[in-house]
């Protein structure tokens, strides 16, 4: 009984690990800005890299996802007199996590404190941070954000087009409007 009563006690911890695994979404708004006004879009220019412009793949996943998103909610791309212009920021950065379990005392048994101590590991990753603005053209500020962040995954490295569109859908997702008609 006791063993059962201690197993349901952590499940909730068990759960809670296995989402940790997904990125953390984060929405932000203008609580002025009515979203469902806006009926155009685009992107802002490519920025100059030593005197030449050009995108890169991960920014053409970006770009196409995005819009894919956008359009799905019933937005138009209009190159020429947008309503909203997109920008991206992205972020990677080697992080670090330790973890502690409790070694094994006499008898072979773990113990929490002084008997068995700890082993203690440290785990190496990637973190990044994608970050997706809507700016409204007209006033130049910021209406929405999207924001995810957690570990890039081996699978992320694999398949970045796959692992972007996935974080862009979960990003909007959330989105609070689409255009009136």
């Amino acid at each position: 009984m006791r063993r059962f009563v201690l197993s349901f006690l952590f499940m909730p911890l068990l759960v809670l690990a296995g989402c940790a695994s997904t990125p953390a979404v984060r929405i932000d708004r203008d609580p002025v800005a009515d979203l469902a006004s806006y009926k155009t879009f685009a992107f802002f220019d490519q920025v100059e890299i030593d005197g030449g412009r050009y995108s890169s793949l991960l920014t053409e996943h970006l770009k196409t996802s995005t819009r894919a998103e956008l359009e799905r909610l019933g937005y138009v791309y209009d190159e020429r007199a947008p309503q909203l212009r997109v920008n991206f920021f992205l972020s990677v950065a080697y992080a670090q996590e330790i973890h502690a379990t409790p070694a094994p005392g006499p008898l072979g048994w773990r113990f929490y404190g002084a008997w068995g101590g700890y082993d203690v590991h440290t785990e190496q990753y990637k973190a990044g941070t994608l970050s997706i603005d809507l700016v409204d053209t007209g006033r130049n500020s910021l209406v929405w954000e999207g924001v995810a962040e957690g570990k890039v995954r081996r699978e992320a490295l694999d398949d970045p087009r796959a692992a972007v569109h996935k974080i862009v859908a979960a990003m909007f997702s959330r989105f609070p409007g689409s255009p009136s008609a």
